[in-house]
Order: structure tokens, then C-alpha cells, then sequence
């Protein structure tokens, strides 16, 4: 497979969840303080979608959404950022869409996920087969996909339908606990989806519990560019990235800014990241432009509203001083 050749298409379909993010108004507002909230599509999958459709890429979402207001709010959040949904599925019964109540503020913040019954656990085989996964440039899942079934089978089915049709699969790795019965679980399912993936993307935490060892984690990272990703991005927050690409260990810095909230950079460096290979630039620079996408993001209210386009990553790059080292 060359992959710089599938991700030059700029059309990806991703799997994972879109949702409804609230938050205090104004910003700097507590929660329980708040008496009014400005409401945003959430979920990290959606998130990512809106990133790439604001890089100028073709982004598709496979997910389910619950036959309500919320779920209905979700669809129309996508048709407005230019996410294709024609493969998300509306699902009734006791089924509620992710919710999350999140806090732009730094110090003591906080965020509440609702996942009870989340609806897009509810993705089933059936609606991945129903993907035509040669007209896509890519396939790219979050790690939420796999915390239950029947989602977890329907991912690792797409995962064979991507390989069936030549084209490569991207893994944000993205572990959230709360949808987890144990770590251990979590561990075992992620090192089979990391094994399968040609891009792996995650934070020095994933891939730790990965490994089994937080001390591990950078050599599982590693062991994954060696064996079997192209692509490998472990990234250590303030203190940076390493990417493993091409037999090369690449570290670079980030983008200093005057974060307002600390949520929505993992989907900002991920959209940045893959459209800048998808235009094919190299690896070191993409990571740049990814984190400087995430830099962006933080410094704003809500995810997806906060996703910059071409234009304000080039007059961030434009003007800000550079990475640290």
C-alpha cells in the first residue's frame, strides 16, 4: 500500500461518536455556578470529521445517534460543518447520545460525561458493510469504538473491510476509563486494534496502559513503528512529541498559548496532523501543524466551533514565535 498515494485522496470516513458539549457561559464560569450554557457538537470522532473538513478534506461519519432532540441536534451540527452523515443511524428504546459538560477554564476545571447507554455502542456490523470503503482515502477510528459490543465487533469488521479494499487505517487511541470495566480489558483490545493500524496516535498515558507499565509506553510505541505502523505519534504534552516515521525518531516542541480550557487538542492535532499528510508534508512538519491545530483549539470556547481552517493555522504559524524545544 502507498500510503501518502490513499491519504492524497482528502476523503476519510470515520467511525466513533458525535454528541452534545455544553458549556458555562461565560468562559471562566464554574459549572455549578453557571445559569446559562453555549452548546456545541461534541464527541471525538465528529470532532475530528469537522478538523479535516475544515483542512478542505471530504470527512464521513459511521456512528449512531439517539432518536431525540439531542441526537437530531448532532445531525444538524455535522450538515452545518460540511461532515457527511449519510452512514449515522438514528436508534430509539432507552439509547441517549454522548453528553458532555465541560468547563472553559484551567484551574480547577472540570468535565462531566454523560455516557449511560450511549447510542453509539449501538453501531452494529451491519452499518459498517454498508461503507464503501474504496471510495475513501482512509479509515480512522477513536478508541471509544471498542469499549462495547456491538461496537467493538462492527470496528474490528471495518477494520478487515479497510484492509479488503487497500486502504490504510488511522488509530487515535483515546482511552477514556469511565467506558471501560477494567484497564486490563482496555489494554488487550487497544493492542489489537494498535497491531492492525498504519498511524497510531496517542499520549504518553495510552500507550502506557497499552504496555501495561506507564514505563513502558515509549517502547510500545516503538515495538508498533517497527512491527507494523508506518506512523507512530507519542505524544508527552508540554514536553512535546517523538514520531517515529520513516526508521527516524522525530521529536518536536509545541505551541505555547495562553490555554483557556484544556479539552479538544487531541482532535485538533489529529485533524491538523492527517490533512498535512493528506497534502504531503512530512511527517516532522505535519506533527507541527497538528500541534499548533491543538494550540489553537485550547485557547478558544468549545471543540468543534474552535477547529481552525487553512488560513488561521498559516497566520498562527505566521505569528506566533515558534515551538519550544
Amino acid at each position: 500500500m502507498d500510503l501518502q498515494k490513499a491519504l492524497a485522496k482528502r476523503k476519510f470516513v470515520i467511525i466513533g461518536r458525535a454528541g452534545m458539549d455544553f458549556y458555562p457561559d461565560p468562559p471562566g464560569t464554574k459549572t455549578e455556578n453557571a445559569i446559562r450554557f453555549f452548546s456545541c457538537l461534541g464527541g471525538s470522532s465528529a470532532n475530528i470529521g469537522v478538523a479535516l473538513a475544515r483542512h478542505g478534506c471530504k470527512a464521513a461519519l459511521v456512528t449512531c445517534v439517539s432518536d431525540d432532540a439531542i441526537g437530531r441536534f448532532a445531525l444538524n451540527q455535522l450538515a452545518h460543518y460540511g461532515v457527511d452523515s449519510r452512514h449515522v443511524r438514528s436508534v430509539g428504546g432507552e439509547a441517549r447520545n454522548s453528553l458532555a459538560v465541560v468547563e472553559s477554564r484551567m484551574e480547577d476545571h472540570q468535565s462531566v460525561i454523560y455516557r449511560n447507554g450511549a447510542a453509539d455502542f449501538e453501531m452494529t456490523v451491519e452499518d459498517v458493510c454498508a461503507v464503501d470503503f474504496r471510495s475513501y482515502g482512509a479509515l480512522i477510528t477513536t478508541g471509544t469504538v471498542f469499549a462495547a459490543d456491538p461496537s467493538r465487533s462492527a470496528a474490528f469488521r471495518a477494520y478487515d473491510l479497510a484492509k479488503d479494499a487497500g486502504i490504510p487505517i488511522i488509530f487515535d487511541i483515546d482511552y477514556r476509563p469511565y467506558s471501560w470495566p477494567s484497564a486490563e480489558a482496555a489494554s488487550e483490545v487497544y493492542s489489537r486494534a494498535g497491531a492492525a493500524c498504519d498511524i497510531v496516535v496517542g499520549n504518553d498515558h495510552e500507550f502506557g496502559f497499552m504496555a501495561g507499565g506507564y514505563d513502558q509506553g515509549l517502547a510500545k510505541a516503538r515495538a508498533l513503528a517497527s512491527e507494523t505502523a508506518s506512523i507512530v505519534v507519542y505524544k508527552m504534552g508540554e514536553k512535546g512529541a517523538i514520531t517515529f516515521a520513516d526508521g527516524e525518531e522525530i521529536k518536536t516542541g509545541i505551541y505555547s498559548v495562553r490555554a483557556l480550557k484544556p479539552t479538544g487538542a487531541g482532535d485538533a492535532f489529529m485533524g491538523g496532523f492527517i490533512a498535512s499528510l493528506a497534502d504531503g508534508i512530512p511527517p516532522k512538519e505535519a506533527v507541527l501543524r497538528g500541534s499548533a491545530s491543538a494550540a489553537i483549539v485550547v485557547s478558544k470556547v468549545g471543540c468543534a466551533p474552535a477547529m481552525p481552517n487553512g488560513e488561521e493555522l498559516a497566520e498562527f504559524l505566521a505569528n506566533h514565535s515558534g515551538p519550544n524545544s
